[in-house]
């Protein structure tokens, strides 16, 4: 269901926060920017410079519901997001060594303006990737990466247990805990070929120059389009 609660949070409070996830439990707080992380700790991959933690949500075995908060920082009207998979224990830190099992195809969020906003995204049936399954017990981590307009990256994860679905350890998703608010679109990310692999090869420069700009003008429309695949999820 749609709501309309927004996060009453002041935008000089924002000022140094990026992208918190909501549900399942964050990994930890990253939102910091010190002497040792003078531009954020978020801009770290694979977790926002938050190493694995014993701070576990229960999480379906079939799939389940992300929530996250988008727009904590300036930049984020049109970015791009991404959920990924981590699993196994080969990482640095004990944890996930590889973040690129993509569980969505990306899509784009439109904000309400440029500057930090509140407002919160529920994707409430986040599946597996694609030919992956876990038993109850298994641990994984979830990552939330968000692409700025000025074409950085942030990274936010969340570290889960698998449950069989139904158990009771699974805590209760409902509007809460993860809910779309009304100020806030999205659309889908297409890709249109515009010159086949090696059409550039014979190309002199200013000829390539003139095809360029003119690709670019072509593309400035696609932002806006509309997230037909997703949009049923998150506005129900």
């Amino acid at each position: 269901m749609l709501s309309s609660v927004l996060l009453a949070v002041l935008a000089s409070t924002l000022a140094s926060a990026h992208t918190v996830i909501t549900y399942p439990g964050w990994r930890g707080d990253n939102l910091i920017t010190n002497s040792s992380w003078p531009y954020g700790m978020q801009w770290t991959y694979p977790c926002g410079g938050i190493p694995l933690t014993t701070n576990r949500t229960y999480w379906p075995t079939t799939g389940g519901a992300v929530a996250f908060q988008p727009g904590w920082f300036q930049g984020h009207q049109t970015a791009f997001l991404y959920i990924n998979l981590g699993f196994g224990t080969t990482g640095p830190d004990g944890g996930p060594e590889n973040m690129s099992f993509p569980m969505i195809a990306p899509f784009q969020l439109l904000g309400p303006s440029k500057g930090p906003y509140p407002g919160t995204v529920c994707l409430p049936q986040v599946p597996l990737p694609a030919n992956m399954s876990f038993n109850p017990g298994d641990n994984a981590t979830l990552q939330v990466v968000e692409i700025a307009q000025h074409g950085a990256a942030l990274f936010s994860c969340a570290d889960i247990t698998f449950a069989a679905p139904g158990d009771e350890k699974i805590a209760k998703v409902n509007e809460s805990n993860c809910f779309n608010s009304t100020d806030l679109g999205f659309a889908e990310i297409y890709t249109i070929t515009t010159q086949e692999i090696g059409a550039a090869a014979n190309m002199t420069t200013s000829s390539a120059s003139r095809f360029l700009y003119r690709s670019s003008s072509a593309w400035s429309w696609l932002g806006y389009l509309p997230l037909a695949a997703c949009s049923l999820w998150f506005l129900l």
